[in-house]
């Protein structure tokens, strides 16, 4: 609360979009494009996420960090995104690259097929289990953390997470088979 209290002090408007910008913008970048499988969508939403954040910051009550505030409207903007009539009309996903942690080249080239292999699969999930995955992998959000950003209960969250981790054991499962 203090931090926005702090930026929303300054005269300077790019002032204040260039800080949280800076602060959250790749965070607010991955989840649009984890929401909508589109970069040029994510580019859009976060462009998007931040007018509005600066536009509502005194509307910002601090119940939650700045980082879940912009999660949220990210979220709510992404969802709203995906359910106009053109979006529904276009196809077109581009593909999850994974960094790998460099040990070797052949472990590096092994660590890169696995994790786009994983990533390929999370990209196969409804939405509601792509991001519930993204939160607790990527954001490291807790349990409670995703039920005030998703607005839905903690056991709906442990059900989401439950289901969502069975199915991509299952795909690699049916990969290694297969």
């Amino acid at each position: 609360m203090e931090y926005i209290k702090h930026l929303s002090q300054h005269d300077d408007a790019g002032t204040i979009l260039n800080d949280l910008m800076k602060s959250y913008g790749k965070d607010v970048w991955d989840y649009a494009f984890i929401l909508t499988k589109r970069r040029e969508a994510a580019d859009d939403l976060m462009q998007d996420v931040f007018l509005s954040a600066f536009q509502q910051i005194h509307s910002f009550r601090g119940d939650s960090s700045v980082k879940t505030w912009l999660l949220r409207i990210t979220r709510n903007k992404s969802l709203n995104f995906l359910k106009s009539a053109f979006i529904r009309k276009v196809t077109l996903v581009d593909r999850v690259f994974s960094k790998a942690t460099v040990i070797s080249a052949e472990q590096e080239m092994i660590n890169h097929i696995q994790a786009q292999e994983i990533w390929n699969i999370v990209m196969t999930l409804p939405t509601k289990y792509r991001e519930i995955l993204l939160l607790e992998a990527h954001y490291a959000y807790t349990e409670q953390e995703m039920s005030a950003l998703l607005e839905i209960p903690v056991g709906t969250i442990k059900s989401r997470l439950h289901r969502a981790r069975t199915k991509v054991d299952q795909a690699l499962k049916e990969a290694d088979n297969g």
